[in-house]
């Protein structure tokens, strides 16, 4: 039999999760008969909110949760032994989380997190609806969001770490403009479309400062299967930008290894700047590919567990 969820009541009720969550914690905001008509549909539907009501005791569990898509482990190993390291020396336990896609749905990270009463949550992930990211507010769940920019309202029990892609983009390519080169590509990353989202707008402002229009964002749909294969194919067809901007180690690899296949030389027909960097690249590329962190903007907000 399917458990029923959170999101079956919401759906079966037409009402917004934060809604049936409001309902569950017997909210005086919700008009009455919204409130009669979702609680219609628990008792029809058979859902227990009890056990996500459990989950709001005060009491400290001294456990924290990490949310991470499965996609980022390798670029958050470093992190993640940190945070291990920390909450050793402090005696709190970590629930890890992972998410895919298809998989591990994000309703059922956040049904888990709700029952299992954390201290706090730590969400490596940009792929929270903003309805979902209403029921954790909801709950007054601290927690942190690491990586991109949090753009929904802000709270007091909320904190936000992220790089500021848009300023290191901008400042790239004024950079760039100030040596003579205005060819510039953006490899689009379909892992990290917040960071792309943010690279495209820091590029086309410096860009628009110059009078100019950014028309080199690289997107490709879902019949190609890697970076690799979509440069190889727009190569055919065009020839490469003089300087090519990716967002992780693996495009910049694809970029620099179908550009040879093509016949172009690397730094005398295009140059290649890659974001994310580890520790395997600069051994095993050659000519070396350039990581960037130009002025980079870390934007920390205060949230205790």
């Amino acid at each position: 039999m399917k458990r029923i969820t959170i999101y079956d009541v919401a759906k079966e009720a037409d009402v917004s999760l934060a809604t049936v969550s409001r309902v569950i914690n017997d909210s005086r905001v919700v008009r009455e008969d919204t409130r009669q008509k979702v609680k219609e549909v628990i008792e029809r539907l058979g859902y227990k909110p009890n056990a996500v009501a459990q989950g709001l005791a005060l009491s400290k569990t001294t456990t924290v949760s990490i949310v991470m898509s499965e996609k980022l482990l390798a670029y958050n190993a470093k992190i993640l032994n940190g945070m291990m390291d920390v909450a050793h020396i402090y005696n709190y336990n970590i629930m890890f989380y992972t998410t895919s896609k298809g998989i591990s749905k994000m309703q059922d990270v956040i049904e888990s997190v709700i029952k299992s009463r954390v201290d706090g949550m730590i969400l490596f992930n940009d792929n929270f609806t903003q309805e979902e990211m209403d029921v954790l507010n909801e709950y007054k769940i601290p927690m942190v969001v690491v990586g991109s920019r949090f753009e929904g309202e802000r709270h007091d029990h909320v904190g936000n770490v992220y790089v500021d892609f848009e300023k290191l983009a901008y400042d790239l390519v004024k950079d760039c403009f100030a040596k003579g080169i205005d060819d510039i590509a953006l490899m689009e990353d379909k892992l990290n479309l917040s960071m792309m989202n943010q690279m495209k707008k820091g590029i086309s402002r410096a860009f628009e400062e110059e009078g100019k229009t950014f028309d080199g964002y690289l997107s490709y749909n879902d019949t190609y299967r890697t970076s690799y294969e979509f440069y190889s194919d727009y190569l055919k067809d065009h020839k490469p930008n003089r300087l090519n901007i990716a967002f992780r180690d693996s495009q910049a690899i694809a970029i620099l290894n179908a550009a040879r296949e093509h016949g172009y030389s690397i730094p005398e027909d295009l140059q290649i700047i890659t974001v994310l960097d580890d520790k395997y690249l600069p051994m095993s590329v050659r000519p070396s590919v350039l990581t960037t962190f130009l002025n980079m903007t870390w934007v920390q907000l205060p949230c205790v567990f």
